[in-house]
């Protein structure tokens, strides 16, 4: 089996940027984890303050915190917009990079 680069963590988290909307089952099968990890890790980002989650009707949104720092191994962070740049498809979500923020903004995806 491939190894990856990014962590579960890091994939889930790159899940919610694309589609702010999506189910725990939609993160769960497109990072090819459980659900209950899934869960798990999503709250984790929430209380980390990466990610905060709204209710909308019967469903969540999600909105993550693109201007918060991301801990590095090296004694060098970034933020996290920066690293959401580089990793997002160029295709995702209807014009997703256009409607990035610059550094220091907050993202939510526009779907």
């Amino acid at each position: 089996m491939p190894f990856g680069f990014l962590t579960n963590h890091g994939l889930v988290l790159l899940s919610i940027a694309h589609d702010p909307s999506a189910r725990m089952r939609d993160i769960a099968s497109d990072v090819q984890i459980t659900e209950r990890a899934t869960q798990r890790i999503v709250a984790e980002l929430i209380d980390a303050g990466y990610v905060e989650r709204e209710r909308v009707g019967r469903r969540n949104r999600y909105t993550v915190k693109a201007s918060l720092p991301v801990s590095l191994p090296t004694s060098r962070d970034i933020d996290l917009n920066s690293l959401l740049n580089v990793l997002l498809p160029q295709g995702s979500s209807s014009g997703r990079r256009d409607a990035m923020p610059s550094a220091g903004a907050d993202l939510a995806a526009h779907t």
